[in-house]
């Protein structure tokens, strides 16, 4: 019988074990852009435009929620269109979803070219447009 070809992303099921490699991808991808850095930030890695504007933070077990995710500044709209379509991977994250920050489990099946479109967006939200266009993203939603 013949393999039937899947036009779905394959995604990656993180463990525990898994988290540090996990984390250190993100780090490459965050990097990658211009003019970022990483410090903490409550505890957690956290990336920053500029040294001043946070766009991701990585967090492991937040105050015992149970989730390896990462926390985004978002485009307007994008953070209910992606809650509303798979709430299994997606959520509202606390202290920062009222002002539109998505939230993306990363314990939960995971896309590295839609992850990395997802920190593009969050960092498009973030940064000058003058670095924005600097750096020639690509959306994982077009």
């Amino acid at each position: 019988m013949p393999a039937i070809l899947s036009l779905r992303p394959v995604r990656v099921n993180i463990h525990t074990m898994d988290q540090d490699a996990t984390l250190a991808r993100i780090r490459e991808i965050c990097l990658g852009l211009p003019e970022t850095s990483e410090r903490l930030s409550h505890g957690a890695p956290t990336f920053f435009v500029r040294g001043k504007r946070a766009f991701v933070m990585v967090l492991s077990n937040h105050h015992g929620d149970g989730r390896f995710a990462i926390w985004c500044a978002a485009p307007d709209g994008m953070q209910k269109l992606l809650v509303d379509s798979d709430q299994e991977r997606f959520f509202v994250p606390p202290y920062v979803g009222h002002r539109g920050w998505l939230g993306v489990r990363l314990d939960r099946g995971l896309n590295w070219d839609e992850l990395a479109g997802v920190i593009e967006e969050a960092y498009a939200e973030v940064a000058p447009r003058k670095l924005v266009e600097s750096a020639r993203l690509t959306s994982a939603y077009e």
